[in-house]
């Protein structure tokens, strides 16, 4: 592709320019998952290491550390549970809450998964050159973004043109 758009208009797309990095690897990474015949999405990665590290947690306790939404999470344990990899029952003092855990077919496959992920983390590395600055840029922008929404921030820089 000789004419990229995204790339030409710089931090104008910021936002379009990491969708796009990050839409080519997860469909690589699928199609990898396709081709060895694993049935995982490249989303629940993270969600099968926190319940790796954590054991038993909430769907909250699941979507604050990943600052994911609730909703979002929820669809991504629907799915993971309907695969057989996740076990969810009743929190037993507020019937309301569900408990998350791995699943014995989760368990099973972790050794087989890891050795993927493992694989999957050297090929970013050296994709990255072996530089890892440009995490420092992104907790950078990652901190602004906790600090002061961008909708509040954007809304402010547009009531600002108004005026004049």
């Amino acid at each position: 592709m000789d004419f990229d758009f995204i790339k030409e208009l710089e931090y104008k797309a910021l936002d379009s320019r990491l969708k796009r990095i990050s839409d080519r690897m997860s469909h690589d990474v699928r199609k990898f998952y396709k081709e060895f015949g694993i049935d995982v999405e490249p989303n629940w990665y993270l969600v099968f290491m926190l319940l790796k590290k954590k054991g038993e947690i909430s769907i909250t306790d699941i979507a604050e550390p990943l600052g994911y939404s609730h909703p979002s999470v929820v669809v991504i344990v629907k799915k993971m549970s309907e695969n057989g990899y996740l076990n969810i029952k009743k929190d037993s003092v507020d019937k309301r809450k569900q408990i998350i855990s791995l699943s014995p077919k989760a368990i099973e496959m972790l050794p087989q998964l890891e050795k993927i992920w493992d694989s999957c983390e050297k090929a970013i590395l050296k994709v990255l050159a072996e530089d890892l600055g440009i995490f420092t840029y992104l907790d950078h922008i990652d901190q602004q973004l906790k600090d002061e929404s961008f909708h509040h921030r954007f809304k402010q820089e547009y009531l600002k043109s108004s005026k004049s």
